[in-house]
């Protein structure tokens, strides 16, 4: 048995979603941010950084955090959603990189300058405005020659990208104007799994 620490955050939804794709069996433990329940010494004990999610597998006694690690060890575990050809399967990871180096780092940033700061810096705002649009082209390329990151097959690169973009569209970071994006996040939408995925532990509200 998996047990999942999470909250209702983009990196929290990746380890849902893939659970939910993955049919796995896992206990979900809310670790409620806002209360500060991520600074408590049991949580820090699994996650000293004490940040979400974090995964503890029974059968193997292994203790995870970071969600790009997360997704590769049940895609790992279940040899499903990371292609199995060298070549796919360097681009799945390939894409989850960029999503570690990139697109979460490049939201996360404007979504703080722009929405919780208390002091508005109007430079730091326009920064991160031009790098998620720098970082959304990108995918929009990418996917203008591809249904999926790493190619024809839908991936864990797909489930971490799309725990950001439901993120932006939620606090009205608008990609539609990416049009090759945007119908890969309505087709990444619609899947029963991530439906579910994004609901637990709680929908997310804001970022």
């Amino acid at each position: 048995m998996i047990d999942l620490y999470t909250d209702s955050s983009p990196n929290g939804f990746k380890a849902t979603i893939a659970l939910e794709e993955l049919a796995l069996p896992y206990r979900v433990h809310h670790v409620r941010i806002n209360a500060g329940e991520h600074r408590q010494p049991a949580f820090l004990a699994l996650n000293p950084h004490g940040r979400i999610p974090v995964i503890t597998d029974d059968e193997t006694g292994i203790t995870l955090f970071e969600s790009a690690a997360i997704l590769l060890y049940l895609a790992e575990k279940t040899s499903r959603l990371l292609p199995q050809t060298p070549a796919a399967r360097w681009e799945a990871i390939k894409w989850l990189q960029f999503h570690s180096s990139s697109i979460g780092p490049m939201i996360g940033q404007r979504v703080h300058f722009e929405l919780f700061a208390e002091e508005k810096i109007p430079v730091a705002i326009d920064r991160f405005r031009h790098l998620t649009e720098s970082v959304f082209a990108v995918m929009d390329s990418r996917l203008s020659q591809h249904p999926y990151l790493a190619g024809d097959d839908y991936s864990i690169a797909d489930i971490a990208h799309f725990g950001w973009t439901h993120i932006a569209r939620i606090v009205g970071f608008d990609f539609g104007q990416h049009k090759y994006m945007n119908a890969w996040h309505e087709r990444i939408a619609e899947r029963p799994a991530v439906r579910k995925g994004v609901t637990l532990p709680e929908p997310a509200t804001g970022a």
